[in-house]
């Protein structure tokens, strides 16, 4: 798959605000880092307020690295589809544009067939009410982003978007997935 020479692998998604996908993925067991930043777009050294303005083709998105022996691929795939709206194209919530877009990017074929299977797993058991808009796509180069966004839920819990937005997510993903919830 995309092991390094640790036996860690890593995937990179992106479901709308990285601060949401980081919150929820620092605390899965089997989790051994997450950084926000940007991919997917036309701009070198992409920087925060230009990726927000929508104009440089970028995803917010987060590098997950995991110990496969304690997490598989397929099953932060699980997380990331219980925790975002795959169904809504270029928009999460109140966040719109394309860097708040539903994509998977793939850093091997192996992650391309995995990721493909299971949208065309969640479509046929028709888990949403629409089709999944989901992109999955090679996995171009990843920036990770400013000192100020890395565990930025952590740091700011009562900044209202944390409270309102990234708290829910977090607390989705502790009830539905208890079993993956690192040992505090």
């Amino acid at each position: 798959m995309t092991q390094n020479n640790t036996g860690r692998e890593v995937a990179i998604l992106a479901g709308g605000c990285f601060w949401c996908l980081e919150a929820v993925y620092l605390g899965a067991e089997g989790v051994l880092s997450v950084t926000s930043g940007y991919l997917g777009g036309h701009e070198d050294a992409p920087t925060y307020q230009r990726v927000c303005d929508g104009d440089t083709g970028h995803a917010e998105a987060v590098r997950i690295e995991f110990d496969p022996a304690l997490i598989g691929f397929g099953d932060l795939l699980d997380v990331f589809f219980a925790i975002h709206d795959p169904t809504t194209l270029n928009r999460q919530g109140n966040d719109i544009g394309t860097q708040y877009r539903s994509a998977i990017f793939a850093l091997s074929p192996e992650q391309d067939a995995i990721a493909r299977a299971k949208i065309a797993e969640l479509e046929r058991d028709a888990v949403f009410p629409g089709p999944i808009v989901t992109e999955v796509v090679p996995a171009p180069h990843f920036w990770p982003a400013e000192v100020y966004h890395h565990n930025y839920f952590a740091r700011n819990q009562a900044q209202p978007y944390c409270a309102y937005v990234v708290a829910p997510k977090v607390a989705k993903f502790r009830s539905k997935f208890a079993k993956r919830v690192k040992a505090t």
